[in-house]
């Protein structure tokens, strides 16, 4: 906030919500990914440093960030609410991830909420398409639909993992064809 006179000030220059800016200011409150991606350009620091408190706070044209591609359910991968442009795409830090290509996905359904609750997102490493047994995936299913799933041996299978007990195993007719690895699940509690 160095420079803007204070938080009103900084609120009133950037048409943020004041009560919601000093909350966010004097750490009472967290905030989302969204917001720390406004602030972090708004003062010209680095997301990873304001939001996640690694690194230095000298933005890099380094920071990787994650897209927000869509949504997986026990259907059809489908767009987060039609195109997103650039600039207002949902991002993610990539943050302690290894390399590889990595696409963020938004949890519809409770087949998988023993890991992943509905609304949480998880992180796809689509270069990860080799399955192991107890490994966590998103795969295409014989009808063509997307799901993720744990995948079983012997005989290979896709579990889910639920407290609700009506979700059934897939048992694939071919081979698996795998999107990507599942690596992590992000849950967002200031919502």
């Amino acid at each position: 906030m160095a420079g803007f006179g204070g938080v009103t000030s900084a609120a009133a220059q950037f048409g943020w919500n004041e009560n919601n800016y000093k909350a966010h200011e004097s750490g009472r409150n967290g905030f989302t990914v969204t917001d720390g991606r406004k602030y972090a350009r708004a003062f010209k620091v680095s997301f990873h440093w304001l939001y996640l408190g690694e690194g230095s706070p000298t933005p890099s044209d380094k920071e990787e960030m994650i897209p927000l591609v869509s949504f997986i359910s026990a259907g059809k991968l489908s767009e987060p609410n039609g195109h997103s442009e650039p600039e207002s795409q949902t991002l993610f830090p990539r943050c302690n991830l290894p390399n590889g290509d990595w696409i963020a996905l938004k949890v519809e359904g409770d087949s998988m909420d023993l890991y992943s609750p509905p609304g949480s997102i998880i992180f796809v490493n689509r270069l990860e398409k080799d399955v192991v047994d107890g490994g966590l995936y998103v795969v295409m299913t014989d009808d063509g639909d997307a799901t993720y799933k744990k995948f079983r041996t012997n005989p290979d299978r896709l579990e889910p993992q639920s407290t609700n007990k009506d979700h059934e195993t897939i048992f694939p007719r071919g081979p698996v064809n795998v999107v990507g690895r599942v690596h992590r699940t992000w849950l967002d509690f200031s919502n």
